[in-house]
């Protein structure tokens, strides 16, 4: 099932955060979502999801916006908040709530506690874990309905190394199974290793949308990475956003 966002925008007051955004994430692939903090990705996502209200354009799945999905959590599956859960309910506990609220049976929870790496953690106050432990649990979360989708907002944050190579290894197996992955980030280097395709968002606006060699090639110099590529168009966006807000000022 592909997303995708079409000519997405998103005002908040007189503030575009998100500025007419077109892109298609595939089934079979992990797409990067990559921009600077406060690019628009967060705001995209949350959009998609219907958190937001959007002020122009459509996130759809499979063709249908979040809000007209009948069984939301077994068709997407997304970590934007890692300190969503209540701190004085158990792992378990959490995940067993999300389940019965979208009649998911409870075994399905242990098969995620047991996915992310939180069995022995699963009965113990979520208050009590660390940010790496509810980032796993969070995207427990988003697993719980073995969903066609799976978005994730930085899910390495708080990961040590070992938990960013499974990860890896997490989102790789899920592309392999014919789901869509999208995940966002603002680190070149792990995306490097994990992605396939990569869209690279500044200042709210796409500036560009391909595969990794295609953007390696394209916008970096001779031998360069990924996140050569990057710098060079974030920073022409940041550059071009300044000019533009000078011109705007005489």
């Amino acid at each position: 099932m592909p997303f995708d966002i079409e000519r997405l925008t998103r005002r908040r007051g007189p503030v575009t955060v998100v500025d007419g955004l077109t892109f298609r994430a595939r089934p079979g692939r992990v797409t990067g979502f990559l921009g600077p903090n406060g690019a628009g990705k967060s705001t995209t996502l949350r959009t998609a999801l219907g958190l937001e209200r959007p002020t122009a354009g459509s996130a759809l799945f499979g063709g249908v916006p979040y809000a007209g999905l009948r069984h939301p959590l077994r068709t997407v599956g997304a970590l934007l908040e890692a300190r969503s859960a209540h701190p004085g309910r158990s792992g378990r506990a959490h995940l067993r709530c999300i389940a019965r609220t979208h009649r998911i049976p409870d075994s399905r929870v242990d098969d995620v506690l047991d996915l992310v790496g939180l069995t022995d953690a699963a009965g113990k106050r979520t208050g009590t874990y660390s940010l790496g432990m509810g980032q796993r649990l969070g995207i427990a979360a988003a697993l719980l309905g073995d969903p066609a989708v799976l978005l994730l907002d930085e899910p390495v944050n708080g990961l040590d190394p070992e938990g960013i190579v499974w990860l890896r290894g997490l989102l790789r197996r899920r592309a392999a199974d014919g789901r869509t992955v999208l995940v966002s980030s603002h680190l070149m280097g792990e995306a490097a290793l994990t992605v396939d395709d990569v869209v690279v968002i500044g200042r709210g606006r796409l500036l560009a949308h391909g595969t990794v060699d295609e953007i390696v090639r394209t916008y970096a110099a001779p031998g360069g990475t990924l996140e050569d590529a990057f710098i060079r168009l974030t920073a022409t966006a940041a550059a071009a956003g300044a000019s533009a807000g000078a011109g705007a000022g005489r």
